[in-house]
């Protein structure tokens, strides 16, 4: 039923950030009307739907017409809005200068604007805006399913038009609340529907959109929210609120607050709820946006991305709208990502939005390509995630190496509690896919044993964990055991790598399914340059990259940007890396990780690590000792169950430990009957594990001569694992300097 039109409410068909679109044809442009209500834009569609409400969760006539014409014709090396830009290389960077802002490649100011690094190998796309990026998606996408979110039991969708008229009224209302240009929204909260058009409305609005963990703590929010003047910050539940108003008087330029998930406990002064946010828009014309988004450059930030701050305070990486509007059209396609027009991609969005991986895959690719991105519950990482995949069934799929791994313990937890011939079915099955995917990586064309093979028993298992469709899955963000990526193989499920930083808004090398090699990080995305410095004689050296991936800089900190990048605009990594003969990056470690023992002899842990863990089993975390120390040690933790509710660590070993204690004779069930019973079978079968890998180093200095068993394994609670449960080794040093010194004073005694 078609909703009739009210001028209160109608949308302009006009791009205000094209200049030419004020005159374009109506017929170019996708006709958005709304009805008479608010309500019908959504103010309430998240918390007050009736059981069993529509699928669509709001109603608009929408028309959606194309005309490849009715788009100004813009050229290369200039701006969408008609500011021209000199082109910029590698080879003519050393001429910009930081003096003059406009050309110099990079800025620690958030107002501050940079010269992009357009280069005429670089994919045809000029340089546009997040909000043009957008608009031209109504034209293909308007009428698809969006976003999709679960409440009360039914999942509820918003279509790619709805979506856009809600930013746009997140956007006004932000400015009612008085969003000034350049200051930020934060958003503190879980993903959802109300993250992402807060996240789009904040760039609408000429703001900052700036996530923050959830695991937070008061000082971090302050520390954030304070270094990007916040304006407005969005919280979900009572539980942030509270951070926030523990802080509110140390952040002078914080304006008011948003809650969406809860309501506040009680009535606060500048506190709204998302649906007063909606209703405040309303009170702003949209000649008012128009002329906001109308002086919007792609030069110009709108994302900041803290960094974890494993080494000291979180930085803010600057990401310009070029970074954003490029990475979500060119890194997706290195990945595989499809069009809606070929396929809509079905994602599901469950990992932190304020990490660069999970942002960039769930929320600006899906805007670019018309994916529906559907929202998991909040205890997704505590066991609901399958229950959540099995009802999508997602085309693609990201998770980091931990999820993945956790995925792997629990059907390997499964299969030793089955019975011997479904036991025996499934390991036969999964040997004759890994041997087929290991001989023969680039073949689709499978042998009879290995179609049966599938057919049999390995399609159930995909089909159970909620995967069944899924054509790509991704990890990132850490590295990912030998172990992990051979147990998927064996399940017929590729995981495709992608390598980047922050700093490069997300991939820089992406791996797809016509782009794989077993260990790699991919190829460089097309339109991007990288090169190793200072390679030592395995033809190992520091990845560094070059492109419009790379980030504006770091807010407020010229040094630590000058660290980052050259003075011919490179960003340096800090990761080791080879590449080999055909362009596939390998990481082989981190240039601040790498052990340089007393002796001179320069050690990468991570190999070390990961030949530890897959030769021990019953092994959760592996870290390497032995900075400026006469010998390596290493710190270890077993594979222990998680609490439910709070995803810590628990006493209780996993059915893999469980199974490896039986195997060498001990019948431990817990860590600390191990650990504090200094448990004789476990010990020595360890001692023989690490024996075996000191066995195949390449010479004796870098053989563990000492080592300890923890007992507690390493968590986010704990502080030796950052939010996307990469190990903060400098942490896990001062926590544990006490064990470490340990080592060295038995030596010199």
């Amino acid at each position: 039923m078609q909703m009739p039109e009210a001028d209160a409410t109608q949308l302009s068909p006009k791009d205000p950030s094209m200049p030419a679109s004020r005159e374009a044809p109506q017929d170019g442009r996708p006709d958005l009307s709304l009805g008479t209500t608010p309500d019908n834009l959504g103010t309430r569609f998240l918390s007050r739907l009736p059981p069993g409400g529509p699928r669509c969760v709001c109603k608009l006539s929408l028309n959606v017409r194309h005309r490849q014409d009715a788009r100004p014709n813009v050229r290369r090396s200039s701006l969408t809005d008609g500011h021209t830009l000199d082109l910029s290389s590698p080879e003519k960077a050393e001429d910009a200068r930081p003096n003059s802002p406009e050309e110099a490649l990079w800025t620690t100011r958030v107002d501050g604007r940079v010269r992009l690094r357009l280069d005429p190998s670089c994919p045809e796309q000029p340089p546009y805006t997040v909000h043009r990026m957008f608009y031209e998606a109504l034209d293909k996408y308007g009428h698809l399913h969006a976003l999709g979110f679960k409440r009360q039991g039914s999942w509820e969708h918003i279509t790619y038009s709805q979506y856009y008229l809600l930013a746009r009224k997140a956007a006004k209302g932000f400015l009612k609340l008085g969003l000034e240009r350049t200051h930020s929204v934060a958003i503190l909260g879980f993903n959802s529907p109300e993250w992402f058009f807060s996240a789009v409305g904040a760039v609408f609005a000429g703001g900052i959109v700036t996530g923050i963990y959830t695991t937070s703590s008061p000082e971090t929010c302050q520390y954030i929210a304070h270094d990007c003047r916040a304006s407005i910050i969005v919280v979900d539940t009572q539980k942030q609120l509270e951070k926030i108003l523990k802080i509110w008087g140390n952040l002078p330029y914080l304006k008011a607050v948003v809650m969406y998930r809860e309501a506040p406990a009680g009535e606060v002064a500048n506190v709204h709820t998302m649906e007063e946010l909606m209703r405040l828009g309303d009170q702003v014309p949209e000649e008012d946006l128009d002329a906001v988004v109308s002086a919007q450059q792609p030069n110009q930030c709108c994302v900041l991305v803290y960094t974890s701050g494993t080494t000291g305070s979180p930085k803010g990486v600057m990401l310009s709208q070029d970074n954003i509007t490029w990475i979500a059209r060119y890194g997706s396609q290195a990945g595989g990502i499809q069009p809606a027009e070929v396929q809509q991609e079905v994602v599901v969005s469950y990992l932190p939005l304020s990490h660069i991986a999970a942002q960039i895959y769930d929320l600006w690719t899906g805007i670019q390509w018309g994916a529906q991105v559907c929202f998991a519950e909040p205890d997704a990482l505590k066991g609901s995630l399958v229950h959540t995949l099995r009802e999508v069934e997602p085309t693609s799929h990201m998770g980091v190496p931990r999820v993945w791994e956790k995925i792997m313990e629990r059907i390997q937890e499964v299969v030793a509690q089955s019975g011997f011939i479904r036991r025996k079915m499934l390991l036969w099955a999964m040997s004759v896919m890994l041997e087929h995917n290991l001989t023969c990586p680039s073949s689709d064309l499978k042998p009879f044993t290995t179609r049966l093979a599938d057919y049999l028993v390995l399609a159930k298992v995909r089909q159970a964990l909620g995967l069944a469709r899924c054509q790509k899955n991704f990890y990132g963000a850490a590295p990912m055991t030998a172990e992990t990526q051979r147990f998927f193989l064996g399940l017929n499920i590729r995981l495709f790598s992608g390598y980047g930083l922050s700093e490069t808004s997300g991939p820089h090398f992406m791996s797809s399914p016509c782009n794989y090699r077993l260990h790699s990080s991919g190829k460089v995305v097309p339109g991007c340059r990288a090169k190793l410095v200072n390679q030592d004689a395995e033809g190992i050296g520091e990845v560094c990259m070059w492109g419009r991936t790379v980030f504006m800089g770091y807010l407020n900190m010229e040094d630590k940007t000058r660290e980052a990048i050259d003075a011919d605009g490179w960003l340096h990594s800090g990761d080791l890396g080879r590449l080999d003969s055909d362009g596939f990056l390998y990481i082989t470690g981190r240039l601040k990780e790498l052990i340089i023992t007393s002796g001179g002899e320069n050690v990468p842990p991570l190999p070390i690590e990961e030949a530890v863990k897959t030769e021990l089993p019953i092994v959760s975390n592996a870290m390497l000792i032995g900075d400026q120390r006469k010998f390596l040690s290493m710190l270890l933790t077993l594979k222990c169950t998680l609490d439910p509710d709070t995803s810590d660590p628990t006493d209780n070993l996993t059915e893999q430990a469980v199974e490896f204690c039986r195997r060498v004779g001990s019948r431990a069930s817990t860590v600390s009957e191990i650990v504090g019973g200094k448990d004789e079978s476990v010990y020595q079968a360890i001692e023989e594990g690490i024996q075996r890998v000191n066995r195949n180093a390449a010479a004796r200095p870098y053989h563990i001569q000492k080592w300890a068993i923890l007992e507690r394994d390493f968590s986010i609670s704990g502080g030796e694992l950052g939010p996307t449960m990469k190990l903060k080794r400098p942490t896990v040093l001062e926590k544990y300097k006490d064990i470490i010194e340990s080592f060295y004073l038995e030596h010199k005694q």
